[in-house]
């Protein structure tokens, strides 16, 4: 039993021939039903990785890292310059 077979769901389906046999050849695919869970599972793929980067940069976190950290480096007197 191969991995497409074990939840499936039949179903008939109206595909573009060029469209389906380009998708199969693309992905490598060794049957038509192949090429179009492949195809399925890298478009939830693509939008879930859509979603990720909609995220990124959008009040994930705010504050001042060197408060959060405790850090007195901003607050440091300069070091005197090295004679040479």
């Amino acid at each position: 039993m191969n991995e497409y077979n074990r939840h499936m769901k039949r179903t008939n389906l109206m595909l573009n021939e060029d469209t389906l046999e380009t998708a199969t050849r693309l992905l490598g695919a060794k049957t038509y039903s192949e090429a179009v869970n492949t195809a399925l599972e890298q478009a939830i793929q693509l939008h879930y990785m859509r979603g990720l980067a909609d995220m990124s940069g959008r009040g994930v976190w705010e504050g001042e890292l060197s408060e959060m950290r405790d850090d007195k480096s901003t607050k440091r007197k300069k070091r005197p310059a090295k004679k040479r």
